[in-house]
């Protein structure tokens, strides 16, 4: 009953999230809402998974994917800015939320009001990136909150543990000190991801299958949580350590699994975000239920809720608005060396980029069901993440518009660093190439080289000038992109039209179509916004 149950979900969530992005619409919001206005219909059977199963099924891909596509480098370059925001301002967060919450809520003690607290301290980056991306914000604040949503998940995961254990009176953890606890846990979970990390990349390095190396990604985030947990660490810490490691060893993998996994790692975070804001989206009016049978008054919750959603917004505009203040006027000359200074149009954009996601409801409903005024602290969480989501993820478009933030120059280093890729990858063909003809003894195997080098030559020429109109006007290159799609359509037709007249093989027609499909997807690799 119940996989039929999450199934139906699923598949609902899914078509919702469909009918979002092509009427473009926020499909997180979309999916809580209406879940939400569902949950109120009579008679309708109540879904509940076990906290469980959300901590160690759901959160895992989620956040190991995060790490797949992300540059190391750019995080090193960032590291204190990411730190400041993933680290320091999570635990403020915590902080000020919980005693906020505590004060609103009279029921609900400061330890208590501390667990909600970290379950809505962490922003979730996708949103932020993606309209970022797309409207041409620095790569140095992109990459930052990336960095900042990787790190916060996990620091904030992990203050959701200790904050559990703390409130809940645990006495057989391995430390019984929060602070000592944290700490423990949190050098287990990174020795833990690190070694399953290496122990992956190293079997990896020897299978040559790329279904097989894909698999052996896959099941790594949910072997790095089971192990960490069971030897009394941080399971996301673990996680996400173990997906850097891989990640960093990604590029000596073969192209056809970096494809692969790329896809299998998009498809997983599509299902299981659409899942987890439906699902939490439909437990709403039953958690309602269950706080005024607790004894809370559904109004009063609701209005906390929104004060608790306005502190962990002010606590943000103002960490750092006011942080950014101080390193551009008063730390500038101790700090430089971190990299170059964000503008005040780039700390406002980063102060508004503070939606709570995917990570937040997981964890909400990952909170043990035997936790005290569990359902207040459920009804809060979902109150703030669909009130950020409202608030800030429909008002950071026209705001990034109206800053108009300047990246020429940005995009000027950007072209120079792609010219300088293709020239240190033409000088080395060409290398490898006359070094061939060279070591060549035979008259046919030189005339062979001779072809290659007169093919690469031309494809050098060709690659040089798609390379220049890419580079042209914003109106240029947008219509060069179209015609070639246009042109990969009409010939993804003819090749489709002349097997059903029995012109061509089945096996023929599908090889064409695998390398117009690796073209296509080099239009689109070409055209999005990286990081």
């Amino acid at each position: 009953m119940v996989f039929a149950q999450v199934l139906v979900v699923m598949l609902a969530a899914l078509a919702l999230t469909i009918v979002a992005a092509r009427r473009g619409w926020q499909a997180p919001l979309a999916l809580a809402v209406a879940g939400a206005g569902i949950s109120f219909v009579p008679g309708l059977p109540r879904l509940e998974l076990s906290p469980e199963v959300i901590l160690s099924v759901v959160l895992p891909p989620l956040l190991f994917s995060t790490t797949q596509d992300f540059s190391w480098r750019g995080f090193v370059r960032r590291w204190r800015s990411i730190t400041n925001l993933g680290v320091l301002l999570v635990v403020v967060t915590t902080a000020v939320v919980g005693f906020v919450a505590s004060l609103m809520i009279p029921w609900v003690s400061l330890s208590m009001a501390l667990v909600l607290a970290a379950v809505v301290s962490p922003p979730d980056a996708v949103t932020a990136v993606a309209i970022g991306g797309r409207l041409g914000l620095p790569s140095r604040v992109l990459n930052t909150l990336k960095g900042e949503s990787l790190v916060n998940d996990a620091a904030a995961l992990t203050l959701f543990s200790v904050t559990i254990s703390s409130a809940s009176a645990v006495d057989d953890n391995i430390v019984q000190n929060p602070f000592l606890f944290f700490l423990v846990t949190s050098a287990i979970g990174l020795a833990v991801g690190w070694a399953l990390g290496h122990l992956a990349a190293g079997v990896r390095s020897r299978l040559h299958d790329p279904s097989l190396m894909t698999a052996f990604a896959v099941l790594l985030p949910f072997a790095a949580y089971a192990v960490a947990e069971a030897v009394e660490g941080s399971g996301v810490l673990a996680v996400v350590t173990a997906g850097f490691v891989l990640s960093r060893h990604s590029l000596a993998a073969a192209y056809a699994t970096r494809l692969s996994e790329r896809e299998v790692w998009n498809i997983v975070d599509v299902l299981l975000e659409a899942f987890v804001f439906a699902y939490l989206g439909l437990q709403f009016h039953f958690l309602l239920q269950d706080a005024v049978t607790d004894g809370a008054r559904a109004w009063s919750l609701l209005a906390a809720g929104l004060v608790v959603l306005a502190a962990v917004v002010l606590v943000r505009v103002v960490w750092v608005v006011a942080g950014g203040f101080l390193m551009r006027n008063v730390l500038h000359g101790r700090f430089s060396a971190g990299g170059q200074h964000f503008t005040v149009a780039e700390d406002v954009v980063i102060a508004w980029t503070g939606m709570r996601g995917v990570v937040t409801l997981a964890a909400a409903a990952g909170i043990p069901e035997s936790f005290p005024h569990r359902a207040d602290l459920q009804v809060l969480a979902f109150v703030v993440a669909v009130g950020t989501l409202l608030l800030q993820g429909s008002t950071l478009p026209p705001l990034i518009r109206r800053l108009d933030l300047d990246t020429s120059q940005e995009q000027h280093w950007r072209a120079e660093q792609r010219r300088k890729a293709r020239d240190v990858a033409r000088q080395t063909m060409f290398e490898v190439l006359r070094s061939a003809r060279e070591e060549a003894t035979d008259p046919s195997e030189r005339a062979v080289v001779d072809a290659l080098l007169e093919r690469a030559d031309r494809l050098a020429q060709v690659r040089a000038s798609e390379q220049e109109e890419n580079e042209g006007t914003g109106r240029i290159a947008k219509r060069s992109v179209e015609v070639r799609r246009r042109m990969i359509a009409a010939q993804r037709g003819a090749l489709l039209s002349a097997e059903d007249n029995g012109e061509l093989t089945e096996d023929a027609v599908r090889e064409a179509l695998e390398q117009l499909d690796l073209d296509e997807a080099s239009l689109a690799h070409r055209g999005s916004p990286r990081l």
